[in-house]
């Protein structure tokens, strides 16, 4: 089993905005005596403040938080310390946002919907030092390594958009106006409006009501 340098049980931090989830995440970890939940956070500001005080060895992070934008804090997290493993656990699609993940500085995605066990393997996996993806989504990387790429390797056309401009389309599409999504990205309402502007041209999209509308569309299909 694998535990920290020191000989103790690897420190976990959870960061969830999901109390519930963050919640039944620490029993499973608990269960294991080579795992310890160091701390939980629901925000990119909480989690950070964690991380300084209690230094985990491993932080488990959600992309949507409560507060903040999880490629971000997995960038933050990096710049400050780059000793500590990033695990994400998400519910949105790995084979969107596994390779913006590990770009950003991750060693691993796990979609929510994956068996409960897989997560544990998972954190075990990335305390190794070591990558942890499905199969499908590793296979697929390679693939796009090694050779010309395959229809089935092309991804979504929302591939084109930067870390930032995906988070601000994401949360257009749950309902966001611009000014919440400002606040809940920490960002000028004039930034969030040249996001805007530049997904509409990256998308060919001519309005501003049919961005919202393939947003809403993106959302829903991601449930």
């Amino acid at each position: 089993m694998k535990q920290s340098k020191t000989g103790h049980p690897a420190r976990v931090l959870i960061v969830d905005d999901h109390p519930a989830l963050r919640e039944a995440l620490t029993l499973r970890i608990s269960r294991h005596p080579d795992l310890d939940v160091c701390g939980e956070a629901a925000d990119a500001g909480e989690a950070l403040r964690i991380i300084e005080e209690t230094q985990p060895d491993v932080a488990v992070v959600d992309l949507s938080l409560k507060s903040g934008d999880g490629l971000d804090l997995i960038k933050r997290i990096k710049d400050r310390n780059q000793q500590i493993r990033i695990l994400v656990w998400s519910m949105h699609s790995e084979s969107l946002y596994a390779e913006r993940a590990l770009r950003a500085g991750a060693m691993g995605y796990v979609n929510k919907d994956q068996a409960t066990g897989t997560i544990i393997e998972a954190i075990r996996r990335v305390l190794e030092g070591k990558v942890w993806l499905s199969e499908t989504m590793a296979d697929r990387m390679l693939r796009r390594a090694v050779g010309p790429a395959r229809a089935e390797d092309t991804g979504s056309p929302l591939d084109i958009l930067a870390d930032r401009e995906l988070e601000v389309f994401r949360q257009i599409g749950q309902g966001l106006k611009t000014a919440e999504i400002a606040e809940q990205l920490h960002l000028s309402i004039k930034t969030i409006e040249t996001y805007r502007d530049r997904i509409r041209k990256k998308l060919n999209i001519g309005s501003g009501v049919e961005l919202v509308r393939l947003a809403t569309e993106w959302v829903l299909k991601q449930e």
